[in-house]
């Protein structure tokens, strides 16, 4: 079975502490979900594009399991706390 895997690409970020409030309460639903953190933030070199501020890759069991995470109440509630806070892209991508 291929893994699910969460890519957030972060555009904006208005605020730095909301981010990390919902940081704390999404690695809660993630961890719920068999979510593993492969990148959370940290050193990046931009080769081509836009430069992000932050980038975020989570590896889950399968599509299903991130999908789930990400409807579910527990991440709901975490999400919310952004608000208009961030502006971002985030897929859920099969694995090959």
């Amino acid at each position: 079975m291929s893994k699910g895997i969460w890519i957030a690409v972060y555009e904006k970020i208005e605020n730095t502490e909301t981010l990390k409030k919902y940081a704390s309460k999404a690695t809660i639903a993630i961890e719920k979900y068999s979510g593993k953190f492969v990148v959370r933030g940290g050193k990046n070199i931009t080769l081509e594009g836009n430069q992000s501020p932050r980038t975020v890759i989570i590896e889950f069991p399968s599509v299903a399991d991130a999908e789930k995470c990400y409807n579910s109440n527990e991440y709901q509630e975490a999400h919310n706390i952004l608000k208009d806070s961030v502006k971002r892209n985030l897929q859920i991508i099969e694995s090959v």
